[in-house]
């Protein structure tokens, strides 16, 4: 059993190869990729012996080169999408941030028979695409979000959406849900990244804080499961304890509930073809049941969220320019050029702009995500 990872210098590969390392020693690291974090590639190469690794910056990959002395061979690009032509792995974890995880997909999908998916951008942008051409007919599709690997359990077992009234995603809130957003002005970007739950990367903290990671996800439970947006709602749930909740249509809730921790999800995917495998122990039994809180979205608090139920969901390209246009302003906020509130306003303006295109394949998606880019650029060009 192999496994390659895309994005193992992230916060979700770097735990992927502690958990195999750990737990799952049966599941030898045959490819490693990097987008440039060099330093941290070169340890998980001398820890963990992968035969292949690639980093995204040239530059970055010339410095492994005069580190490493073991047999680990380092490809340039065309080298790693030949390989992955021409070969074939049991696991793949995509876990790139952002829409450029397009760029790997067409090719993991045809090397990989299970693929743990971590990144929210590439189904938001191609997921019409996924549903038409039955895009994962002979790879095993395994959602790693805590809230989409709990509706996996749930459809897993036997349930379908026939006797289904109601799908409700819970989101934590993050650090400001008790906020009215326009309080929120002088937020520094170091206040909004401490979330209460969770420990992520940037943006998805960001995102957790403004409601878009909600938003993203909603798009995913439609395509993934097939779910009318009619039918999917989202709850603030503090506790971060149950991840989504079920009603049939004979008045019975299913609340899907479990540790808010990586682990879990991470090490089911990783167990999926030997479920007598060792399970890592993480439970909920100090837990005290009696506090848990569910509160519906104040559009005063969340206008993201808001701006998101307006969208036309009928056409793809929205949830594109939605996407790209938190992206583009959340690292504007990072970069201390806009303040926090300005993030929906640059969300909302994205959404407005008329931008035509065919969106029939990945190369389409991502081409249609440069353009919209440039077109942003341009019209904030005296703020970048």
């Amino acid at each position: 059993m192999n496994i390659n990872i895309y994005g193992s210098t992230g916060i979700i590969g770097t735990k992927t190869l502690i958990i195999i390392k750990k737990y799952f020693p049966h599941i030898k690291i045959n490819l490693l990729c990097a987008k440039s974090n060099a330093n941290l590639l070169i340890k998980q190469i001398h820890q963990y012996k992968p035969r292949y690794v690639y980093i995204h910056d040239k530059k970055k990959s010339q410095i492994i080169r005069s580190k490493i002395t073991n047999n680990t061979r380092i490809f340039e690009i065309n080298e790693l999408f030949d390989y992955l032509k021409n070969s074939k792995s049991n696991y793949s974890l995509l876990a790139i941030s952002g829409y450029k995880s397009l760029h790997y997909l067409d090719h993991i999908i045809n090397n990989t028979s299970n693929i743990g998916i971590a990144t929210k951008e590439a189904i938001v942008s191609a997921g019409h695409i996924f549903k038409k051409k039955k895009y994962f007919k002979k790879t095993n599709i395994f959602p790693l979000d805590s809230e989409h690997f709990s509706l996996y359990e749930f459809f897993n077992q036997k349930n379908n959406l026939k006797n289904i009234k109601k799908v409700i995603i819970t989101a934590s809130g993050g650090p400001f849900y008790k906020s009215k957003f326009s309080s929120l002005k002088n937020i520094k970007f170091e206040k909004a990244i401490k979330h209460p739950k969770w420990k992520m990367g940037y943006k998805n903290s960001i995102d957790s804080a403004t409601l878009v990671n909600k938003c993203l996800e909603l798009i995913e439970a439609h395509y993934l499961f097939n779910i009318p947006f009619t039918k999917l709602d989202v709850k603030i749930h503090p506790e971060a304890i149950v991840h989504s909740i079920v009603q049939k249509d004979n008045f019975v809730f299913h609340m899907n509930l479990f540790k808010n921790d990586m682990d879990i999800p991470i090490s089911n995917f990783l167990r999926k073809n030997n479920k007598n495998l060792y399970l890592i122990k993480k439970n909920l039994e100090k837990f005290d049941y009696s506090k848990l809180h569910f509160l519906d979205v104040k559009y005063t608090n969340f206008p993201i969220f808001k701006l998101f139920n307006d969208l036309d969901k009928n056409k793809p390209e929205n949830f594109i320019k939605f996407n790209v246009g938190n992206e583009f302003a959340v690292n504007l906020f990072k970069n201390r050029k806009i303040r926090y509130t300005d993030i929906y306003t640059i969300i909302k303006k994205a959404t407005s702009l008329n931008l035509n295109s065919s969106l029939n394949n990945i190369k389409d998606i991502i081409d249609y995500h440069e353009k919209f880019e440039n077109e942003l650029q341009a019209l904030y060009r005296n703020i970048i």
